[in-house]
Order: structure tokens, then sequence, then C-alpha cells
């Protein structure tokens, strides 16, 4: 979350008011996140984040507003979009696409233990299910084809050896991509940026998932790679933490098992899920949008963990074994 745009208390009282959520009492401007304007609202009626979309096209975001409405129907816990007198969930705000969504309870928890990743992955596996009969389709905006765009940008940036990692991971993604493994991997609409501040717990359980703007129809494995690339990983040095990596895990297949590609192509995919932040990262350190509030994320946390994934994977068959049986999990054949 950042603030590119300024909003004036009396136009977002206005829009609050005109969407029957009260009399704002308190705004306060968000300083994390790097993508929309977001403000915390406060109105006599309940607690709400107001956000303008910055990069998003107007016929996009009916996409991710409606995700959102669908999963909240089917007992997924997150923010809904609040619609108009005339059912419109998607608004006009300084001449931007605006959204106001519920404000979920709890806080995130950035020191994660076993039992709160299994919880996000048991919740990431409701999520996926509920999400397959989403009539809406939009691809992930930044999968593959947006790597392959960005990465001739960013490579007369960086040193040599990030050069190479950078072409040789595209070219590698671009042989997965074409694999028959990689064209039976189970699909559907998946939030793809599931880190730990977009998740939020209270009272020692998990209250909701939110921020769904880089969601879209993708591989659940790419989605399950993000996840274990945040949560499940020492931060110091992008190492997975095989406990918590396993109770994540088995708690998403107590729900979702796995298919056979997946199970094959999964430390593939942690590559790819990996690659893509770093890439963001970069991009967004190197080529800067002025703002108001703006927190940029450091892109050297990715490269350790790319390097640390593409070293997991260079012992192959002994990976697979360990990432198996791991805690937590039966032998696998």
């Amino acid at each position: 979350m950042a603030v590119f745009t300024e909003v004036p208390c009396e136009e977002a009282a206005a829009l609050l008011r005109r969407l029957g959520l009260g009399n704002l009492q308190a705004m306060a401007a968000c300083n994390g996140g790097i993508e929309n304007t977001n403000y915390f609202v406060d109105t006599d009626r309940g607690q709400y984040v107001l956000t303008l979309f910055e990069r998003l096209a107007w016929e996009q975001l009916p996409f991710y507003l409606h995700l959102m409405q669908h999963l909240a129907s089917r007992g997924v816990p997150v923010p809904g979009p609040t619609p108009d007198a005339e059912g419109c969930i998607l608004h006009r705000l300084k001449g931007k696409p605006a959204a106001v969504v519920g404000r979920l309870r709890g806080k995130s928890e950035l020191a994660p233990d076993a039992r709160q990743c299994g919880a996000v992955g048991e919740m990431l596996a409701r999520m996926h299910l509920a999400g397959r009969d989403y009539a809406r389709h939009q691809p992930n905006l930044h999968g593959l084809p947006w790597w392959k765009e960005t990465v001739p940008v960013l490579l007369p940036c960086v040193g040599n050896d990030q050069h190479t990692l950078l072409l040789d991971e595209l070219a590698f993604q671009t042989r997965i991509a074409a694999s028959p493994d990689y064209a039976a991997l189970p699909r559907g609409p998946v939030h793809a940026d599931l880190f730990r501040d977009n998740v939020m717990f209270e009272d020692g359980c998990l209250s909701g998932f939110l921020d769904f703007y880089f969601a879209g129809c993708d591989t659940f494995l790419f989605d399950i790679g993000v996840c274990l690339n945040d949560w499940c990983v020492h931060l110091d040095c992008g190492r997975a933490d095989v406990v918590r990596r396993a109770a994540f895990l088995a708690a998403y297949e107590s729900v979702r098992p796995l298919v056979p590609e997946e199970r094959r192509l999964l430390p593939a995919l942690q590559r790819a899920a990996a690659l893509r932040f770093w890439v963001s990262r970069l991009r967004d350190f190197y080529m800067p949008r002025e703002a108001t509030a703006l927190k940029a994320h450091d892109p050297t946390h990715f490269e350790r963990v790319l390097r640390q994934r593409v070293s997991d994977a260079a012992g192959a068959d002994i990976f697979q074994k360990d990432f198996w049986a791991a805690p937590g999990f039966d032998e696998q054949p």
C-alpha cells in the first residue's frame, strides 16, 4: 500500500456517505506496498480501506472486485467491496478508479510459527476450491509474458552475476511452461501475492486474506510457491524452514491433495515465484514512482531466495526425497 494520489478528507467523506458507510471520523495514509493509493478510514459505522488504483485499468478491475465478492460468498474470509445504491462496486475518485472494502480484524504475523503456516495453507486450498466456478477470467498480469518483457529492461541496471541469473532463470521457466507436466497443472483464480502482510490473525486464528489486486488465473502451484517462499523460509538467507514448509503443505493437502504433476514441478514453481518478485522489486528499485508514502522493498531478498531455490534443485533427487519426507509428511513413493 502507498499514496500516489492525495485525497482530501471532504472528498473521501462524500464517497463514504454515498456508499452508506456513515460519517468520516479519521483517515490515515497507508505506507506499505507499492502499487496503489490506500487510506485507512474510520467512520461512525466501521473501519474500511479506501483504494485508488494507479496501474490497473478500469476494465481490468471487475475481475478482482467480483472475485473478492465470490470468495466471500463461499465462506473464504476476504474483505468484500462496498456497493453504491445501484449495486456498483467500482467507483471513481480524483479521476481514478476506486473501491472501499471492509478492514479485516487482527494483525499480520510477521514471524509465523508452523501452526500459523498450516492455517494459511488450509485456507489457501479452500480459496482455490472456492474459486473454481468463478466465471470471469483474467491472466496473471505478472506471469511469464511480463517477465520476458521486463527482464531485458532491467539487464543494463544489474551486475554480471545478476544478469546471468536473470537470463538463465527466464530460459528455465520458458522451458517449464512448455512442458506437458506444466500443461496438466490445475488452474484457476490465484491470489499471487499472499505474503505475511496480506494475511490477518486475531486471537491466534486466521481472520482473513487481503489485497487481491495481483490476482489472476494461473496454476494453483504458483500460488503455493509464492507462499512457501515467504511463509516458510529463513528471511536472512532464503533457506527453507522444513518444519513450517511441512505444516503448510500438509494443511493444504488436507483440503486439496496435489496431483503428481504438481509434486514434480513444485521446486520449479517456487523458482518461478522467486523470479517474479525479484523482477518486480528490481523494477521498482531502478524505476521508482513518486509517492507521498512509499516503502520500497529490498530486491536482494528475492535474489537470495531464487539462488537458494536453484541450489535446492541442483540436487533434485535428494531434494525431492527430503522435501516430501519432511516432518508432518508420510513417505512418498
